[in-house]
C-alpha cells in the first residue's frame, strides 16, 4: 500500500488496554465476590463515567450531526491473560467484572504501560495429547457453569437449524397450517430488518445471563481504546470474519460484554445477509438481539433516522467487512483480511456523515480449523462456486466436541479479545468523490496495522504470520 502524505496520517498513539476489575451492570456497579459454593455475591454502587480525549489530525473536517467511576479492585488470584493466551488454553472462564472505561488519551502521551491486570480468576487447561495420539476426553467433574457455557454455546450455533426444525414439525399438524400461512406472508411482508426502526430490539433479550455463560465460554473481552462521543454515528468494521463471528455476537448482538457501558449514548446493531430474516422463527431471535440487514437500505436507514436528534445521531452499525469470502481464510494463528477492494462501506460512511470505527478481534480465527484452500484446491473451487451461486459458502471445518477437546463442530475453548480503535472523522457529502473514498480507505487500513502492531503481542503471541491485507 502507498504510503500517506504526512498531512494526511492518523493519529499514531493507542493507549494501553489497562482494564479495571470493577463489575458493572446496567444503573449500578456489581462486585463479584466468590462464595466457598461458588455462588456469586453482589453489590450496587454509581459510578461517574471516565471522558477521554480523542486524538485526531487537524486535516480532518468534522461535521457535527446534532448538538454536540471507579471502585476498588478485586484482586484476582491467576495466571496473566497474556500467558494464558501463549499456553494455548482450549477452555477457560473470564472474570466477570466489564471494564467500563478506557483510559484517559493525551495527544503528548507516547508512552505505552504494561497490561498489568490481564488476569483470570480460572485458568483451566486441556489434558496434554497422548504420544500415541487418540481423543482427549473431558472429565466428568467439570463444573456446572462451565456445562451450562457449553450448553449456549452449542444452541446458539444450532439456532438455525433448531428453528426450522420446530417449522416444519408444527407444518405436520394441518390444525397449525392457517396459522403458518398468517405467518409467513409476515415474515415475506416484513420490513423490519431494513426499515431503521429497530423494532422488535429487546434489550432484556440482551442483556440476558444467557450471554454472560456464552461470553465466558471463550472467554470474550472488549476493549476500549477511545471515547465514541453519542453527538456522532458509527460504521464499524469488524475483521476478522472467523467461521461464524462469534466475537463480534457477543460484544455487539447483545451486551455480555457491556457494550452500552463501556460506549454510553451509542446504540450498535449488528448486520447480517438479508436472507437470514427469511429463516422462520430464526428471523424472530436476530431481530430480538438488534441485528439488522447489512443491504445498503437498512445501513441508510438506520444511520439516517432515529436517535435524540431523528437523523441517526448516537446510533451506529457493526459490519463484518469480509464477509463469507474472508471465513475460507481463517486459520488458526493467521489473519488474512479481504479488505483491499472493500469499499462500499466508505462510500456509506461519506453519505451518512457516520465516523469509522475499527475493530479487530484477535483470537476470532483461532476457534476453529478448517482445511488449508492451498493443500485441498478443488475444495476451494468448489467453495468458491457456491459463495458466487448463493452468496455463502461452506467452510470444511472441526472444533471440538461437547465431551472431548479434539473432535467436534463446537468452537474450541480460546480467548476472545475485540478490540476497538480509533475513529476516523468523516464529512457528509451528497456526492461521493472516489478520490476521498480512497483517502479514507487508506486511513482506515492504516488504523487497522496500527492496531495490530499495537496489541498483537499481549493477544496473539503464538502468531504464525503478521496481519495480511488481500483483495
Amino acid at each position: 500500500m502507498e504510503s500517506l502524505p504526512e498531512d494526511e496520517k492518523p493519529a499514531s498513539r493507542w493507549p494501553s488496554l489497562k482494564e479495571i476489575p470493577e463489575a458493572q451492570k446496567p444503573n449500578g456497579e456489581i462486585e463479584q465476590a466468590q462464595n466457598g459454593d461458588g455462588s456469586a455475591k453482589e453489590s450496587h454502587n454509581s459510578t461517574d463515567l471516565d471522558k477521554s480525549a480523542i486524538s485526531t489530525e487537524s486535516s480532518f473536517t468534522t461535521l457535527v450531526n446534532g448538538p454536540e467511576s471507579t471502585a476498588d479492585e478485586d484482586k484476582i488470584d491467576g495466571a496473566s491473560y497474556a500467558s494464558a493466551l501463549k499456553a494455548g488454553l482450549n477452555g477457560q472462564d473470564a472474570d466477570d467484572s466489564p471494564s467500563r472505561h478506557g483510559p484517559n488519551v493525551h495527544d503528548d502521551d507516547d508512552s505505552y504501560p504494561e497490561l498489568d491486570d490481564m488476569t483470570m480468576d480460572e485458568v483451566h487447561q486441556p489434558p496434554k495429547p497422548s504420544p500415541n495420539g487418540g481423543i482427549r476426553w473431558a472429565p466428568w467433574n467439570v463444573p456446572l457453569r462451565r456445562r451450562l457455557q457449553t450448553l449456549v454455546v452449542l444452541m446458539h450455533c444450532m439456532c438455525i437449524a433448531l428453528t426450522v426444525s420446530i417449522f416444519f414439525a408444527l407444518s405436520a399438524n394441518p390444525f397449525v397450517w392457517p396459522l403458518l400461512l398468517i405467518y409467513l406472508l409476515h415474515v415475506l411482508s416484513s420490513k423490519a430488518a431494513t426499515d431503521g426502526s429497530l423494532k422488535y430490539r429487546s434489550e432484556w433479550f440482551r442483556r440476558s445471563y444467557t450471554w454472560r455463560l456464552f461470553a465466558n465460554y471463550f472467554p470474550a473481552k472488549l476493549h476500549k481504546t477511545h471515547d465514541l462521543p453519542p453527538t456522532r454515528k458509527y460504521i464499524f468494521g469488524y475483521h476478522p470474519h472467523g467461521i461464524i463471528s462469534h466475537g463480534a455476537w457477543a460484544a455487539f448482538a447483545t451486551e455480555a460484554l457491556w457494550f452500552s457501558e463501556k460506549f454510553p449514548g451509542i446504540t450498535n446493531s449488528l448486520l447480517t445477509l438479508d436472507s437470514n430474516f427469511r429463516i422462520p422463527f430464526y428471523r424472530e431471535y436476530i431481530l430480538a438481539a438488534g441485528v439488522r440487514s447489512v443491504s445498503k437500505e437498512s445501513i441508510v436507514n438506520i444511520l439516517t433516522r432515529g436517535g435524540p436528534n431523528g437523523e441517526g445521531m448516537g446510533r451506529a452499525v457493526t459490519i463484518v467487512i469480509g464477509g463469507a469470502r474472508e471465513s475460507l481464510e481463517a486459520q488458526p494463528g493467521t489473519l488474512r483480511l479481504i479488505l483491499k477492494e472493500r469499499k462500499g462501506f466508505v462510500k456509506l460512511a461519506v453519505r451518512t456523515g457516520a465516523d469509522l470505527v475499527p475493530v479487530l478481534a484477535f483470537g476470532e480465527n483461532d476457534l476453529y480449523d478448517q482445511l488449508h484452500p492451498k493443500e485441498h484446491p478443488l475444495v476451494h473451487k468448489i467453495q468458491m462456486f457456491i459463495l458466487k451461486v448463493w452468496k455463502f459458502t461452506l467452510p470444511f471445518l472441526h472444533g471440538r466436541g461437547i465431551f472431548n477437546y479434539d473432535v467436534g463442530l463446537m468452537p474450541y475453548r480460546r480467548p476472545l479479545n475485540v478490540v476497538v480503535g480509533a475513529p476516523i472523522k468523516v464529512t457528509q457529502a451528497n456526492t461521493v468523490d472516489q478520490e476521498e473514498i480512497n483517502r479514507l480507505h487508506d486511513l482506515y487500513v492504516a488504523e487497522l496495522h496500527k492496531l495490530w502492531d499495537r496489541y498483537k503481542d499481549e493477544f496473539a503471541p503464538d502468531r504464525k504470520n503478521e496481519m495480511q491485507i488481500l483483495s
